[in-house]
């Protein structure tokens, strides 16, 4: 079973940036009752694609240089990286579905 890695400003680089398979990135706030209920969703496709790909959640108050730098407005904000390049990215709550179809689309 794969679980969600917490990101920061700190370990965003070694995490996303420089990871070996994709990853879906997780920009929210624990003051967003979308991304409260965006959240097991998210856990959800950490232990589907296990494996395959890394998932990160990550606090736009624990990385706000990170989020600047990502563009990052409003959350939540889910962004599909591979090779350290924004692949594709979704605002605002979505469908397990929908999310899915992007994460293939990075394999």
């Amino acid at each position: 079973m794969s679980e969600m890695i917490h990101v920061t400003d700190e370990n965003f680089e070694a995490e996303v940036m420089q990871s070996d398979v994709p990853v879906l990135v997780d920009f929210s706030a624990t003051w967003c009752g979308p991304c409260k209920q965006l959240k097991p969703i998210v856990e959800e496709l950490a232990v589907e694609f296990a494996g395959k790909l890394k998932v990160a959640h990550v606090d736009v108050e624990e990385a706000r240089t990170h989020a600047m730098k990502f563009g990052v407005m409003s959350v939540p904000t889910v962004l599909y990286m591979k090779g350290g390049e924004v692949q594709n990215q979704q605002i605002g709550l979505t469908s397990k579905d929908k999310m899915i179809e992007k994460i293939n689309a990075m394999f």
